[in-house]
């Protein structure tokens, strides 16, 4: 038996609001950091994790992960039971989760101690986290699924239906995912804090890199978002698909007419174009944009929000988050919803370590759930992944596929002692 000895957290943060990587029409000056926790057994094995912000909440996440350490230390940790048995006790945790429940900052902690534990079994076993969890059998993959609230939508029963049916070509598309990788599109041309010449520099030069589409930010000032997307089109020619992303910023009378001004542009995805927790807000819009598509889902909370979108028709993409619901296990709830309504899950990446982290549940989806990547691709953005031990790794615009066990959650001992905050060297 494995058992888990210590829990130890850091708040890390990198200070990417210096040069305004990251920024957005809500999201002016972020400072990219992670409430970063590390789980320690007495087999000398460890499993690494995080909660992904971008700044000063790092303090809260950090304390709300220390006060997760009753459910951690002293368990076992060996296998898909004992990890689905450390979910379900920090969920169920009733004073905790009256702070939600299943949503926010506990739940956002929850997440990352559950990817911390996947890192752990996944490294004992050898492999990469894509690749353990869809080396599970079916019956072991629902079992980690909490179908509290779902059934409605998507019962233990239909998910092992969809599970069963990706069964039988599970080593081919394996075989295919390590030879080709996994599209990837990038956002990093498209900061709101660049410039007119880099928006179009980075633009042109995403596409010479192999990028099929990128990605800008929108919603500070409409003229200023007309002129860059008209840059950046004339940049990538008509064949390249270019998704813009409002982080929030609208209601859903503003994101229909801000739509309709960029539309001669043709945008082929409008991102958060309002309230993450707005279903019928987002369901309103699409049904005004039509044939711009509706993408939402970093911020959305849990798995219960995300049957409500799926349910109301309101979004053509899902975009999951490694960092925000409650981990691995929910994770794979979403992705069966997503199966469940032929819905394409494109994840969120824009975040340190999260490219990271959602390349691995993309695979999983093509592997063990949808079996194809039709439509679906992973969000990229090219900086600090020089802190982790194993870096995201991009070729011809497509993610190769991590071969390294565990959940390529490690950062590396001088990244974290550097960028501790407020003591390490690069903010003394």
């Amino acid at each position: 038996m494995t058992t888990i000895t210590t829990m130890t957290t850091t708040d890390v943060r990198f200070p990417t609001s210096r040069e305004l990587d990251g920024s957005d029409a809500m999201n002016p000056d972020p400072d990219y950091s992670a409430a970063y926790v590390v789980l320690q057994a007495d087999d000398g094995s460890r499993g690494d994790g995080f909660v992904f912000t971008i700044g000063r909440g790092n303090e809260v996440e950090v304390a709300a992960l220390a006060a997760l350490e009753a459910h951690v230390v002293g368990r076992s940790l060996d296998g898909p039971d004992d990890l689905a048995a450390l979910s379900h006790s920090m969920v169920g945790d009733s004073q905790l989760r009256w702070l939600g429940p299943e949503k926010g900052v506990m739940h956002m902690a929850i997440g990352a101690v559950v990817n911390a534990a996947w890192d752990l079994v996944s490294r004992r076993a050898g492999l990469p986290l894509w690749q353990y969890v869809a080396s599970l059998t079916p019956e072991q993959l629902v079992d980690q699924v909490d179908f509290r609230y779902l059934t409605d939508a998507l019962d233990r029963d239909q998910a092992l239906e969809i599970l069963r049916r990706a069964e039988p070509g599970r080593a081919e598309r394996t075989a295919a995912l390590l030879r080709d990788g996994y599209p990837a599109y990038t956002t990093s041309p498209g900061w709101l804090g660049y410039d007119d010449a880099k928006v179009e520099r980075l633009s042109r030069q995403a596409v010479a890199d192999g990028f099929a589409q990128i990605k800008l930010k929108v919603g500070g000032d409409l003229a200023d978002d007309v002129r860059r997307l008209g840059i950046a089109r004339a940049a990538v020619g008509p064949d390249i698909r270019v998704a813009v992303d409002a982080n929030q910023r609208w209601g859903v009378d503003e994101a229909v007419q801000w739509m309709e001004a960029l539309a001669p542009y043709d945008p082929y995805w409008i991102e958060e174009p309002t309230s993450p927790d707005d279903v019928l807000g987002h369901a309103a819009i699409r049904a005004k944009v039509a044939p711009i598509k509706v993408a939402t889902g970093e911020h959305v909370q849990n798995r219960v929000v995300f049957k409500q979108l799926l349910q109301a028709g309101a979004i053509d993409v899902l975009q999951l988050d490694a960092a925000r619901v409650g981990g691995v296990n929910e994770n794979l709830a979403i992705l069966l919803l997503a199966a469940r309504f032929g819905v394409p899950v494109c994840p969120h990446a824009g975040g340190v370590g999260l490219c990271e982290l959602v390349q691995h549940l993309s695979m999983v989806d093509l592997v063990a759930v949808s079996g194809q990547t039709q439509d679906r691709v992973i969000e990229y953005v090219d900086h600090l992944h020089e802190h982790f031990e194993d870096p995201t790794v991009i070729e011809h615009g497509r993610y190769v596929a991590p071969t390294a066990p565990g959940f390529s959650a490690r950062m590396k001992q001088e990244s974290l002692d550097a960028y501790r905050f407020p003591d390490g060297s690069a903010w003394a």
